[in-house]
């Protein structure tokens, strides 16, 4: 086992299934700057525009999705990384690879687009739906046609490997190595780098059995260390990944919390100085007394928390990088940063899960999202498991051709639903479980 990783060969621009093929045109666009653009022309990144990221889609008020939340995590994650580099960078003075670190930012940028890309419809309510279906619900029913390996991918289904499976699949009628991303941004899209075997109490894993071989080859050549069999240290730089959606998902849904009038200003104020001494609060409060607007004082203060939580974090990192590049650092940045953000980040935390994520609305949504994906996948699993019935040759019909519901096993075929699910946007499935149920009709 590796004792330690280098950054000369964490970060790399060789491209998944394009490995021998090397571009000599020269151009202002780094490889890691292609990755980001890619991604922002998708069509499964414009789908994160209509997924729920906690509080319902918004009528008069617009509150964060999907993909507004990723657009901000990845602002804050470049300027992360980039802090980071800046000091490592100064530290790694006498090494000839040390210019490499300039590339973090746009790495990591990318990877933070990228981070949510396979969650499905309805927020984090979606993937538990799909787990429990196949754990409790009528999906159990294939368990003993099934490896034990696939079975816990089915009852422990993951947003971040179905992330790492939508970059990386061959799915029908597309080009080897999926995206054909870096190695180095797949990498640090992998928060939790072993497989499903190991995911514990908590259902986290990073691959499923379909994509082991393409995890394992890809940090192999990364040089990430490995813990035995299907497990890895994370590559370095999944810690600002994290970080910035750390930052993001707290704060600004503190933020919509107040704009949805779930928290008075009063509290929301009182609540966010509480990251700041009593210096930076006063002169905070001569700036708001400038400012009439309630929203836009808040707005100032989450920009406030984010910039001291980007240095908090750059310094934690750089701090403990000898740490990190053995793969003997445990948790998160934001759990190792100095004392008094951090409480601030707790008390955003425990407020945000009594009285934001338990909000009426909130719940409805989490309720009906999970009647809806079950019903799909009801139907659907029951189309690829019987398709010679003529309902589920119809059904079949409406799958998108990439998807592999004539495969030659199980899982595959049901794969191949779940992928189909889980790309689909909320109004998609409503407007799917809504026709298959007869509630609503074509025109005729």
């Amino acid at each position: 086992m590796a004792n330690r990783m280098n950054w000369e060969q964490l970060i790399s621009d060789t491209r998944l299934g394009l490995e021998h093929y090397k571009n000599s045109k020269s151009g202002v666009r780094s490889d890691f700057e292609r990755d980001y653009d890619r991604l922002i022309f998708s069509s499964p990144f414009r789908r994160l525009q209509n997924k729920t990221q906690v509080f319902p889609l918004p009528g008069s008020i617009f509150v964060h999705n999907r993909l507004t939340h990723s657009l901000e995590v990845s602002c804050v994650g470049r300027s992360l990384a980039n802090e980071i580099a800046i000091r490592l960078h100064e530290r790694h003075l006498r090494q000839p690879w040390r210019d490499r670190l300039w590339d973090m930012g746009e790495i990591v940028a990318a990877a933070c687009l990228a981070h949510d890309l396979g969650n499905p419809p309805f927020g984090h309510s979606g993937e538990k739906t799909i787990g429990e279906f196949f754990s409790n619900g009528n999906g159990k029913m294939f368990k003993k046609q099934l490896t034990p390996q696939q079975w816990t991918d089915l009852i422990n289904f993951e947003g971040n490997a179905n992330s790492f499976r939508t970059l990386v699949h061959q799915f029908k009628g597309r080009r080897p190595g999926g995206f054909a991303m870096t190695y180095s941004m797949l990498a640090s899209i992998v928060k939790y780098p072993y497989s499903s075997s190991y995911a514990g109490e908590k259902g986290k894993f990073g691959f499923f059995t379909t994509e082991k071989a393409t995890f394992e080859k890809i940090a192999t050549e990364l040089g990430m260390i490995r813990l035995g069999d299907e497990r890895y240290c994370r590559h370095p730089l999944v810690y600002m990944v994290e970080a910035a959606d750390d930052i993001c998902y707290q704060v600004m849904d503190i933020e919509d919390g107040h704009k949805l009038k779930i928290i008075s200003t009063e509290e929301t104020i009182n609540l966010l100085m509480g990251f700041f001494n009593e210096e930076r609060q006063q002169h905070m409060r001569e700036v708001m007394e400038n400012v009439a607007d309630p929203n836009e004082k808040i707005v100032y203060m989450r920009s406030c928390i984010v910039g001291l939580l980007v240095q908090e974090c750059a310094m934690t990192f750089v701090e403990h990088e000898d740490e990190i590049m053995e793969g003997k650092f445990t948790g998160s940045l934001i759990d190792n940063i100095s004392e008094l953000p951090k409480q601030g980040y707790k008390r955003c935390s425990e407020l945000a899960f009594k009285k934001l994520y338990r909000a009426g609305y909130v719940v409805d949504v989490d309720l009906a999202g999970s009647r809806i994906i079950n019903f799909l996948l009801d139907k659907l699993t029951e189309a690829v498991v019987h398709p010679e019935s003529n309902y589920s040759q119809l059904l079949l019909n409406k799958f998108p051709q990439q998807y592999d519901v004539h495969a030659t096993t199980l899982f595959e075929k049901l794969q191949g639903v779940l992928d189909h699910i889980s790309a689909m946007t909320d109004v998609y499935a409503l407007n799917l479980y809504r026709q298959l149920d007869g509630i609503s009709l074509p025109t005729v």
